[in-house]
């Protein structure tokens, strides 16, 4: 293998350039180039071995904005959710880094925490950077992105539960799972089950609630008790809080987050009683947090890491540039403990 030993080891003035890599390598700087860039061409292993290792001598980084302008792509994807540190959208945002790394792309990303001027300003950043795409976990069904449409940045919506008209989007189909989660509820026994309904400031209703209203309404069951709250752990416990004091207290309640399942056992627990014994919880979302609560939740998985490839796959991969359209994605109910199952 070829070897370079540090005495010999020049000391350019300012930056290290390409052409102080092809001067140290004894070659050409578009054999750099190619190098670098992993083509056009091929380069002979041992040359490119000098190249690498004029490289980690050197200690030169490419120039990302030159790169940029030479290519008309900066390599850069734009992600904007609503929480990262909620799970979900964090296990989202490593599915989607790990699909944009694997087609070449790095992730810029921003947290809209919920609020729709701070989402329309993200999504100004990320204009002005010039990504090569957005993908937008929006606080809104069609949001306005009138700024990326005139810079022709390409943008996919995220957590989608239906077509929205001129968008690529991808989501799951939030009636269904809600529906499987309940009549699992039903199959138990419990005739009285309660909903803790995250809020949103969309104005429509939640294809979750939906999911509820239905599954009952077919097993000729009433509508339990109702608490609407954020979907974060705070408000999973204020919903709780709220449905244990119902007078019409149910004995069984889907909650529409994980976070919000989490944050409503600790209220039924603070009451002094037990899940499933004196209520029994479902949730929705399947991150694993889910899985490390106590009990373990009953959960609606959605299949992120299969999303996040059809996201980055419409903005820059096999699906670039077809005809914009919404891909469902099937959900699964993971049984655990918190519903009864053994």
């Amino acid at each position: 293998m070829y070897s370079m030993t540090t005495s010999a080891v020049p000391s350019p003035r300012g930056p290290v350039t390409r052409k102080d890599v092809a001067r140290f390598a004894g070659v050409s700087t578009a054999v750099v180039s190619y190098v670098v860039n992993g083509g056009p061409k091929k380069v002979a292993p041992a040359t490119e071995a000098k190249v690498q290792d004029a490289i980690r001598v050197l200690g030169y980084r490419p120039n990302a904005a030159a790169r940029a302008l030479k290519l008309g792509s900066s390599e850069t994807l734009g992600l904007i959710v609503p929480d990262i540190s909620n799970p979900f959208f964090s296990l989202f945002s490593h599915a989607v880094e790990d699909a944009a790394a694997a087609l070449g792309y790095a992730l810029v990303l921003s947290n809209s925490d919920g609020n729709l001027a701070k989402e329309r300003r993200n999504v100004r950043n990320l204009a002005a950077r010039q990504v090569d795409g957005v993908l937008l976990a929006s606080v809104l069904f069609e949001p306005d992105l009138e700024v990326l449409e005139t810079a022709d940045i390409p943008a996919v919506l995220l957590n989608q539960e239906r077509d929205a008209p001129g968008f690529n989007s991808v989501g799951v189909d939030l009636a269904t799972g809600a529906r499987i989660a309940v009549e699992h509820l039903i199959g138990h026994g419990h005739t009285n089950i309660g909903l803790a309904m995250g809020t949103n400031v969309s104005g429509s209703t939640d294809g979750r609630e939906l999911g509820w209203r239905e599954a009952l309404q077919e097993a000729g069951l009433p509508e339990g008790p109702i608490a609407y709250s954020a979907f974060t752990r705070p408000g999973g416990y204020a919903a709780g809080q709220r449905l244990l004091a119902s007078v019409n207290r149910p004995t069984a309640v889907f909650a529409t987050s994980d976070m919000q399942g989490i944050g409503l056992l600790r209220a039924i627990h603070e009451a002094g009683l037990s899940v499933p014994g004196d209520i029994a919880v479902a949730s929705f979302d399947g991150s694993a947090d889910s899985e490390y609560s106590w009990p373990p939740l009953t959960t609606v998985e959605q299949p992120v890491v299969a999303m996040a490839e059809a996201a980055v796959g419409a903005l820059v991969g096999a699906g670039r540039g077809e005809k914009p359209r919404h891909r469902i994605f099937p959900t699964t109910l993971h049984v655990r403990q918190s519903c009864g199952c053994p």
